[in-house]
């Protein structure tokens, strides 16, 4: 149980980090953030201010204690934005991007769906899967 607790939040941290970091960068649009990839993709800098936002809080979600439902929202952000910026990067035509900005997303995707998969039971809605043998309630109204 340590080592899934351990688990847990080194992924969480691995994914907070970068997405708390680089949410911040993107709301005072910092020039040194990865913005490498802007004139490619061609979206405004607006646009990245306001994933900005959502990155940043977030990260604060996943970090702090209670509010599950936030959380289920939070990490389904994450994986939403991370897997995004992946596609469009990978179709941007810029095969250049792939080194950072393909995989590196990738990988906080892996960190992410590793972190949601093992939250303690104090940070879950409930149960994802029913004990065998336990049917739901829509299998018993057909």
């Amino acid at each position: 149980m340590r080592a899934k607790s351990v688990v847990y939040w080194t992924m969480t941290v691995l994914v907070a980090l970068p997405m708390g970091s680089g949410g911040v960068s993107q709301v005072v649009q910092y020039m040194g953030n990865p913005h490498g990839v802007v004139p490619v993709l061609r979206y405004p800098m607006y646009f990245f201010a306001i994933l900005g936002v959502w990155k940043a809080l977030g990260a604060i979600a996943i970090l702090v204690p209670g509010y599950p439902r936030l959380k289920e929202w939070a990490y389904a952000g994450i994986f939403f934005d991370v897997t995004g910026a992946a596609v469009s990067c990978a179709m941007s035509g810029d095969s250049g991007a792939y080194a950072f900005h393909v995989i590196a997303p990738l990988i906080i995707t892996g960190f992410t769906v590793t972190s949601w998969a093992l939250r303690p039971p104090s940070r879950t809605l409930g149960v994802l899967f029913a004990e065998k043998g336990v049917a739901s309630a829509s299998t018993q109204e057909a």
